[in-house]
């Protein structure tokens, strides 16, 4: 039985359009809501835009035309100072290159949001969430080791950690399984799954991996939404009537 959500979107994007300064990618997506309490999958082909989408989303980059709403808030008008606090303050992204600080130790790696946001406040209930999250993702014996020292499947696994730390109403995660063994896979999005229930939350995962598609609640295909041609492709979005909805956009 499907679970139910909250009928209320945490993301809807609106006439959206997007392309590098340097031309041929273009991104135009009439409309796409996700709604609070689903976890949703997004699959196309490399190239076809699923990075550069959770990274409009997430306010990273911003779009040549259109709205986009995120948690009620209208990402498209704030700075990019304000895109940049409400994101460590409202949104888990786990980046697929991991983003972490070399630098820095895993523990370390997994606290930087607090470091950079005085919205963010570090005592002793967070630091203790902190390693919580470790011992679910199994690094909890290399919180003081460097991140050089980390194979990527641990790399990846911190990043999964600090992306929850703060407890979002939003993940997205680009390719949070891609650096992962089997098992390692279905652990990581068992965890995933319980926070997403337990917050509750939302996530939205780009994928290749076929195989976890029958997990999740929605599955958007990114199919039609780009293209290198100076004349972008309209994007169709047709909903099916299966348990788990599949969309192309």
């Amino acid at each position: 039985m499907e679970k139910s959500t909250d009928i209320q979107p945490i993301v809807e994007l609106t006439n959206l359009e997007f392309q590098y300064d340097r031309g041929g990618f273009h991104i135009k997506l009439p409309h796409l809501v996700i709604h609070r309490g689903q976890k949703v999958a997004m699959i196309g082909a490399s190239g076809m835009g699923k990075t550069t989408l959770l990274q409009l989303i997430a306010g990273i980059q911003r779009p040549l035309a259109g709205q986009i709403q995120v948690v009620d808030v209208s990402m498209h008008q704030l700075s990019d100072a304000a895109r940049r606090q409400f994101r460590i303050s409202h949104i888990g992204f786990v980046f697929q290159d991991f983003e972490l600080v070399e630098f820095l130790n895993v523990f370390d790696n997994i606290l930087h949001a607090y470091r950079l946001n005085p919205a963010l406040k570090l005592d002793g209930v967070v630091k203790a969430r902190a390693h919580d999250l470790a011992t679910q993702l199994g690094i909890v014996d290399k919180l003081k080791r460097s991140i050089k020292a980390l194979s990527q499947g641990e790399r990846q696994r911190v990043a999964i950690c600090r992306a929850l730390l703060p407890q979002p109403q939003l993940i997205l995660a680009d390719e949070a399984m891609g650096n992962l063994d089997p098992d390692n896979k279905q652990r990581i999005l068992d965890i995933l799954f319980r926070y997403v229930d337990e917050q509750p939350a939302t996530l939205l995962a780009v994928t290749h991996d076929y195989e976890l598609l029958e997990c999740f609640d929605r599955v958007v295909d990114l199919k039609s939404a780009t293209s290198a041609q100076s004349e972008p492709t309209q994007p169709v979005v047709s909903p099916l009537t299966q348990k788990r909805q599949e969309e192309t956009v």
